[in-house]
């Protein structure tokens, strides 16, 4: 089964800027989404960001023209840029794919904290 684990979190000035990675352990070339999501204390855990195998991505609206999700195939490694951060996206945030028989992978998740 994949496994994930996410780089990248730590402490940026509002406005300021960070990439998320997120390898993989085996290609995902037949994964049908990535995603990244997060989650603040006290909050759900939510939706951030997701790209298809077909280069598709989609976003959060609160994060949408400031997060880019891309990948690179050749390296296992999904990527979120951050840019513009706000006070409302400090969380842990996670990289998901689906597993192929139900469920999910998930990894361990990285900090981001913003700093006014």
């Amino acid at each position: 089964q994949v496994q994930l684990m996410e780089s990248g979190g730590g402490l940026a000035q509002a406005v300021g800027s960070l990439r998320l990675s997120c390898a993989a352990s085996q290609s995902l070339s037949e994964v049908s989404v990535v995603a990244w999501y997060r989650q603040a204390p006290g909050k759900q855990r939510e939706f951030v960001a997701g790209i298809t195998s077909t280069d598709i991505s989609d976003y959060e609206p609160s994060v949408k023209g400031r997060f880019f999700i891309f990948s690179d195939n050749s390296k296992n490694i999904i990527y979120m840029q951050m840019n513009d951060l706000k006070p409302e996206d400090p969380a842990v945030y996670y990289c998901s794919v689906p597993r192929a028989f139900g469920g999910a992978a998930w990894g361990p998740g990285t900090q981001v904290t913003v700093s006014s």
